[in-house]
């Protein structure tokens, strides 16, 4: 990217450390898990904020890295193996193991033999699946926050807000739920919203009077959140000077966008620290597991870390349902829009909305990146 400021001297210095030069544009189981690799390479700014966020020792931290990322190689084999008694899955940060799911005993051994830990249930994950995108065909009123399926409770799960919660539309939406599968409700304070902001200082890209943060560096641009402007719209840097266009954008439905830069800018694997802690080295999208630890950077609210709470949640915004969402309880505020969020060194998704600050604590949610990436044929670039 086209940046000036002493800021950048630790993107440099990071590049020069890997060799990249100038970027071209474009109940449990006694067996246990795989032996870890070695722990992921972790900035001290990264494993401060999980010890701020999640209450981790640095040690604490670099060993849950390493254990989640274990965990994340087991689960895609763990899934082939259950074949049809695959109930979904999560890591357990008190064991430090993936947790599978399975409808049917006699698969039990075999996922232990992987090195994850089970649990018998009674629904698959096809058919909460099935329960799930039957909501998805429902208008849903803004009482209801959003739904996903949830593989700890083997259940769809509806949150609602609390003060709706007894609304004739968000017990009508609550009844039809129940007709199509397992549903548990569950409240929330607020409803979601987008993080998009008005124009201010920092070190952010602008559309228009809306600010909002970049996503992750694919050759040619970048990735952010659809709701920060549309296709053709014109990107200014955080300087003020011509940065690029929105190549393509989808909003409500989905909440993503890719934005092709000008000559002039170009892209790096790295997420800034915003001076607050090191520029972080990007290695790849591979995706965490529910119950993963997980961190975010914005222009706004800089880094904050969490747990992965649920994947491919509908989330519904004042302006219409967003499918296929990550959320976590990570905090984030307005201009947040479009940042990073990683799992270690791996990129995971851009923010999209939430709910709640960083000062009283609050839920967000990301739209996965490697869904952006298959979208617009993009290649993430890694170090």
């Amino acid at each position: 990217m086209k940046h000036t400021r002493p800021l950048r001297a630790a993107v440099a210095a990071l590049l020069l450390t890997v060799g990249l030069g100038a970027a071209h544009a474009g109940v449990a189981s006694a067996v246990p898990l795989p032996e870890p690799a070695a722990a992921p390479s972790a900035s001290a700014g990264l494993l401060d904020a999980m010890r701020r966020d999640l209450g981790l020792t640095a040690s604490q931290a670099e060993q849950r890295l390493s254990a989640e990322k274990a965990a994340a190689a087991v689960e895609k084999t763990a899934r082939q193996t259950a074949g049809d008694a695959y109930a979904g899955s999560w890591y357990e940060p008190s064991t430090g193991r993936l947790v599978v799911a399975v409808t049917d005993r006699a698969q039990e051994s075999e996922v232990r033999a992987l090195g994850a830990d089970t649990r018998l249930v009674r629904h698959s994950a096809a058919a909460l699946d099935r329960a799930k995108a039957g909501l998805d065909t429902l208008r849903a009123p803004t009482g209801v926050a959003g739904w996903h399926v949830d593989p700890r409770a083997n259940s769809v799960v509806v949150t609602v807000v609390g003060t709706e919660r007894e609304a004739p539309a968000v017990r009508a939406f609550v009844d039809r739920a129940r007709a199509g599968g397992p549903v548990t409700v569950v409240e929330t304070a607020q409803a979601p919203r987008t993080y998009a902001a008005g124009t201010v200082g920092g070190d952010p890209y602008y559309t228009g009077n809306v600010r909002c943060s970049i996503g992750f560096s694919v050759y040619g641009g970048f990735v952010t959140a659809g709701h920060c402007g549309q296709a053709g719209a014109a990107v200014r840097g955080w300087d003020g000077s011509a940065m690029g266009t929105f190549q393509g954008s989808s909003f409500p439905g989905n909440d993503y966008a890719y934005v092709g830069i000008h000559s002039g800018w170009w892209t790096v694997p790295v997420v800034l620290g915003w001076g607050t802690i090191p520029d972080q080295l990007v290695r790849g999208s591979a995706e965490a597991p529910v119950g993963a630890s997980i961190c975010r950077s914005g222009s706004t609210t800089h880094w904050h870390c969490g747990t992965v709470l649920a994947k491919n949640e509908t989330v519904n915004y004042s302006q219409g349902a967003v499918y296929q969402m990550t959320k976590t309880s990570v905090c984030a505020e307005g201009g947040d829009s479009g940042g990073s969020f990683l799992s270690g060194d791996q990129a995971q998704g851009v923010t999209s909305g939430g709910w709640g600050n960083c000062s009283s604590g609050g839920q967000t949610w990301f739209q996965p990146i490697n869904e952006i990436l298959g979208r617009y044929g993009l290649t993430l670039h890694i170090a």
